[in-house]
Parts: structure tokens; sequence; C-alpha cells
């Protein structure tokens, strides 16, 4: 039990591995001066002796200032992992390797720097052609201070995508799926899939489908894929992803799954949907606090939905069936259609802003500039979202007035309306 604590405590310090790394640069600076006497460098390369210190000083100060900035960094981190997810997450930054790795490779740097600096005599009473250089200790410090420039850049790349909601999630399901194979290493019988049925090999979000390499694929093997989940799905591992309509034995099944990227998080490679999601997230947040908390804010984002709601409401949108050239259908994806962008754009902003009027206003707005563009077999999810928008609004009003106005088109939400500003060719605007 003794013996489990020393190796946990160790597991979960921060200080372990700088400290093996300032170790390793007090024995590399020892190493590199012990076998160069001034001798095993050139000077064209090494510098003179003054040259040699200012290299090797300014290395250890650039080494110091740099192990606090990523200390600083790492400090952040961890605030802002605190304060936006759990407290509980500080464990998993604390143990994360790259950071302590960074912060150890500074550190020896530094190390170095600073031990090889006693080597270098600028006296000449032993050596007359001008003091002492240790050449090879030079040469190292500069070989390390370009590791630490990658590094640097390498780790500010690491530690704001480790900040990533998924890539923390994923941090902490990794860990437990790691303990759960230590705790029940039996995992028991896999569950049996039909022969037409091709399982993920593991989990994550579908983020990319090569719909062109899916169709080659079937049509080499004269059948028909279906895919199971639509992009922006979250796939389990070992769950059923693709269908194969005909004869699975010739279909390259390696060749399929690779064809869908699954990766930790949405992205909007092929995902109209998220960034529309991420506009009414922004929404949301602004009004979580109440419909007043910032409804400025949720106005801009609904700018930007009508938007791209309006380049979307004429646009012909696939099916999500593929052809090969000969017209044979060979792949079949789920894809959201117009109804679906719809009410992932209004429903949620609807329900929690519908209690300030600056909100329903350029709903409103929004929903009656569609509804004049819209096609007609497009119209009717939009005038559901009106009618939705008009009983909630009415609803929270405490006053006729105040529900009158709150339903009036506006464009900004409050300001512009007609009956604020004298508008020389007013806005069409559909009547319901």
């Amino acid at each position: 039990m003794r013996r489990f604590r020393i190796g946990h405590h160790l597991k979960t310090s921060l200080w372990l591995v700088p400290l093996l790394c300032v170790v390793a640069g007090i024995a590399l600076s020892l190493f590199t001066t012990g076998i160069d006497d001034g001798g095993l460098i050139p000077r064209s390369v090494s510098g003179d002796p003054a040259a040699a210190l200012q290299i090797l000083y300014l290395i250890a100060f650039a080494m110091l200032t740099l192990t606090g900035l990523v200390l600083s960094l790492l400090v952040v981190a961890v605030q802002l992992a605190m304060g936006t997810f759990s407290p509980r997450i500080v464990r998993q930054i604390l143990q994360d390797r790259p950071s302590q790795a960074a912060i150890g490779l500074f550190a020896g740097t530094f190390t170095h720097a600073l031990l090889a600096m006693r080597a270098v005599e600028t006296t000449t009473e032993t050596r007359p052609q001008g003091g002492t250089v240790p050449g090879l200790a030079v040469v190292v410090a500069i070989v390390l201070v370009m590791a630490c420039i990658a590094t640097l850049v390498w780790y500010l790349n690491h530690i704001t995508q480790s900040l990533r909601t998924a890539a923390l999630v994923g941090w902490v399901a990794d860990d437990t799926v790691t303990t759960l194979d230590q705790v029940y290493p039996d995992r028991g019988t896999p569950a049996a899939l039909e022969p037409d049925l091709l399982p993920a090999p593991k989990s994550g979000v579908i983020f990319e489908i090569g719909h062109d390499r899916l169709v080659s694929l079937a049509e080499r093997a004269d059948c028909r894929i279906e895919l199971l989940w639509a992009v922006g799905d979250f796939v389990p591992t070992g769950a059923a992803l693709v269908r194969v309509a005909g004869d699975p034995a010739r279909l390259d099944r390696k060749a399929v799954v690779r064809s869908v990227a699954v990766g930790p998080e949405r992205t909007l490679n092929q995902d109209v949907a998220y960034g529309i999601r991420l506009l009414v997230d922004i929404a949301e947040r602004t009004l979580s606090g109440g419909p007043f908390a910032d409804p400025t804010t949720a106005v801009q984002a609904i700018d930007r939905l009508h938007d791209i709601l309006r380049q979307i409401v004429r646009r012909p949108l696939h099916s999500g069936r593929y052809c090969d050239a000969a017209g044979t259908l060979r792949l079949v994806v789920p894809t959201m259609h117009w109804d679906g962008f719809v009410r992932v754009a209004f429903d949620e902003i609807r329900q929690a802003g519908a209690g300030s009027p600056q909100v329903s206003r350029r709903l409103k707005a929004a929903l009656c500039d569609l509804l004049a563009i819209a096609p007609p077999d497009r119209r009717g999810a939009l005038e559901h979202q009106l009618a939705l928008l008009e009983e909630v609004a009415g609803g929270v009003a405490q006053t006729e007035e105040d529900r009158a106005a709150a339903l009036v088109a506006d464009p900004s939400g409050l300001g512009s309306a007609a009956e604020f500003v004298e508008s020389p060719a007013p806005r069409p605007e559909v009547t319901t």
C-alpha cells in the first residue's frame, strides 16, 4: 500500500518531471564541460569568451522567463477549467505530461546554460590565446534553445486545444475507460451484429463523410451502403455504423469505415447545422440570466441566423441519396432538411428570450422576411414558428399594449420599427 501511495503521489505531482529535467540539465552541463576544455569546437562556432558568456546569459534569462510563462499559462488553464467545467478537473490538468515536459525542458535548459557559464574563462593567464570557451556546452545550449522555441509553439497549441470542452470531456472519459479495463478486465460477450452491419471501430463524432468514395465502393461491390448516423452524431464504440443492402462479402469493409471520419467533436466541415447551433448557443448564453440579461448580443446572433436561413430557404437541399453514374442508388445518408434548420435556429431562442421585447421583435422580423421569400413548400415551418412566437411572447406580456409592442417586427429589436422611425420605403411584411 505504501508503494501504491508513493507511486500515486509521483504520478499526480507536477514537479517530478521538471525536477528530473533539471537533474538532466546539471548532468549535461557537467558532461559537456568535462569533455571539452576549449579545443573541441572552433571559436568560429562558439565565439570568443565574451560572446559565449553573453549567449549563455541570454539563454538562461530567456529560459527562466519561458518557465514562468508556461507556469502562468498552466495556472490560467486551471482557473478557466475550474470556473467553466468543474473544480474536480484540476487533477487531470496537473497530470498533463506535455505540460510537465515543457516546464522541464525550459528549466533543464536554464540549468545547463547557467552552469556552463562557470566554465567560461575570460582571462588569458591559462590560455594566452584569449581565455577558455566550452564550445560543446555552448552548441548544446543553442540546440536546446531551438528545441525550446519549437516546444513553446507546440505547447501554446496544446494548452489551448486542451481547454476545449471536447478535449477535457474526452480526457476524463479515456482515463475512466482505462480504469474500467483495469478493474473489470473481462469485457464480456461482444454484441452480435447482423452480417449486413459494419461496426464503428472507435467512438467519436462524425464530422466528415467521403460520399464519392462510398459510392465508388458500393458500385464496385454492386450493393447499397446506408449510413446509420448523420454528420454531427456521436457514435459509440462497436455500434452499428453502416448497413449494407446487397452482398456484404464483396465490400471492402475497412475502406468503408475509413471513409467516415470520426473525431472528438463536431466541426463545420460538412455540418451546416453545427454553425447554426453555435450561434444559438451564443444567444442562449447571453439570455441564461433571464430575457433581459443581454438581449442585444442575442439579437446580433439572430441577425446572423436570419442571414444564414435566408441563404438556405430557396436552395435545393440534398436528399441524402447518392447515385452512381448509371443512376443506381448506392449511398443513403441521414440529412437534415429545411424544417430541421428552422427548428434548430428558432426553437430554443424563442423559449429563452420570448420575455424580451427586443428578442421577440427581432425573431418576428426574421420570420416575416423569410416568409416573404420562402417557396410554398417551406412556408409551413416558418408559419408554425411565428404562431409559437406570438403565443409565447403574448403569454409573457403583462398587458395588451405590451403584447402588441412585443410582436412588432423590428430588424434591430428596438429602434428601427415603423412606429419609431419613418421609412420612405417600408419593408414588406407578411401578415398572419
